[in-house]
């Protein structure tokens, strides 16, 4: 062979080498963009008109295939520019050229065809992933029967092993991408704390539900609706509520719910002809005025239970538990404060609340207080799967019912019991521990 047509074929390989390498760098590159890029700024830019978004979109439905599509162009022209490689250099330098062959393909390979394109595709995600939607979709056709083999074998290999995979399985993650998203911007002070709670509270609502929230039994106002209506117009002005439950007998026996507007409006309709003589008040039936209670079980998630409220037009229901026994109450604003935390109005006082702070640093709770509620406030990490309330954290930890006076450190905070009333722990003092030093 004359050197004129070793000089063509040398500079034809170099050429094809660097074609191929120029190959590796999209396929690296846009596997970065693409699996990198947020799916949610995708579909943004997708409704404002970006084709290229929407096909990125497309392609990223099925992360399995795509990924498959895009590794095997990749290993095929890094394994063809290896070749062509070796091949060169070991015509140009002997047996020697095999081994600077692997060096100068690996620097080459793994600045211009791995670092670099990644480097750029993390930075600009979005932009390159529209970018290479198009090319990729066809490469991703192109290899389709290919990769649809190697799936097929690959999960056959995975199941032998007892692991089955999921295709599907981020779309079930986009709560915990949030949350992480949430937490992450949190600790680096992009997000408020009153922000991510409220998102986060939002997201947590078909995960949570109405018996962690409802106000028991222990305190609900009631109304025995045989009083007269005088005793009962006095008990609807001295309570803070504007709904309370009626009964009859015994307080498990709700027969209806009794706003105090239509208690107030009853008594103006008496007062028409100037005044409301003490025969109309003897005669008075108050379940004239109530309204029909509305019963749900206590094991409906708050999502559904919200949805229901809004269907329903009302705000207010009463729990049950599996045997119909009563259980507590639960109104739309409870749910609306698992969002926005506490809302409260001008006949709520500073007694209302349940947590405060004392001089030595620690917090005095009402044992009833929601593990969530402390957790939020504090931005602490209580577990809450084996109880909802502090009390009860206690007593599940402990496994008795303490004494006043008792103290018990557990989750890396220190409980001591305040106050009790007869079984129930009314006043708890909490603090957190200090992490023992290194």
């Amino acid at each position: 062979m004359d050197l004129a047509t070793l000089d063509a074929a040398f500079w034809i390989t170099a050429g094809a080498i660097l074609l191929l390498l120029v190959f590796s760098a999209f396929f690296s590159g846009s596997e970065t963009a693409l699996t990198a890029a947020s799916r949610g700024k995708l579909r943004s830019n997708a409704d404002r008109g970006s084709t290229g978004a929407q096909v990125a979109l497309d392609i990223t439905e099925d992360n399995e295939r795509l990924i498959g599509s895009v590794l095997l162009g990749n290993n095929l022209v890094n394994i063809l520019a290896t070749s062509l490689a070796t091949a060169l250099f070991t015509r140009v330098f002997g047996e020697g050229g095999v081994a600077l062959a692997t060096l100068v393909m690996t620097a080459l390979v793994l600045v211009f065809a791995e670092v670099l394109p990644k480097t750029y595709a993390i930075t600009n995600a979005e932009s390159a992933a529209a970018l290479v939607a198009r090319p990729i979709s066809l490469v991703v056709k192109v290899f389709a029967p290919v990769v649809g083999f190697v799936r097929l074998l690959v999960r056959g290999v995975l199941r032998v092993f007892g692991v089955r995979t999921d295709p599907n399985a981020h779309f079930l993650a986009v709560r915990e991408e949030i949350a992480g998203a949430l937490q992450i911007g949190h600790s680096e002070g992009v997000v408020e704390k009153e922000d991510r709670d409220r998102i986060l509270g939002a997201l947590d609502l078909g995960e949570r539900f109405v018996e962690e929230i409802m106000l028991h039994r222990s305190g609900i106002e009631m109304i025995d609706a045989d009083l007269n209506a005088r005793d009962i117009l006095r008990r609807c002005l001295e309570s803070t509520h504007t709904r309370l439950p009626l009964y009859r007998g015994e307080p498990e026996n709700i027969v209806g719910v009794l706003h105090a507007k239509e208690m107030l409006r009853a008594l103006h309709r008496l007062a028409d002809d100037g005044e409301v003589t003490a025969k109309e008040l003897a005669e008075f039936d108050v379940m004239s005025v109530a309204m029909e209670p509305y019963f749900i079980p206590e094991t409906t998630n708050l999502d559904d239970q919200m949805r229901e409220f809004l269907k329903r037009h009302v705000h207010f229901a009463l729990v049950v538990d599996e045997y119909g026994t009563l259980q507590g109450l639960i109104t739309l604003e409870d749910i609306l404060e698992e969002i926005v935390g506490e809302i409260t109005d001008e006949f709520d006082t500073d007694e209302d609340r349940v947590i405060a702070r004392t001089e030595d640093g620690s917090y005095l709770v009402e044992g009833g207080t929601t593990i969530r509620d402390l957790n939020r406030a504090h931005d602490w990490n209580l577990p809450d799967d084996e109880a909802n309330t502090v009390a009860g954290l206690v007593i599940h930890e402990a496994q008795i019912i303490p004494a006043q006076g008792q103290v018990f450190s557990f989750h890396g905070f220190r409980f001591e019991v305040v106050e009790k009333e007869e079984n129930r722990l009314a006043l708890l003092k909490v603090r957190e521990l200090e992490p023992p030093a290194a």
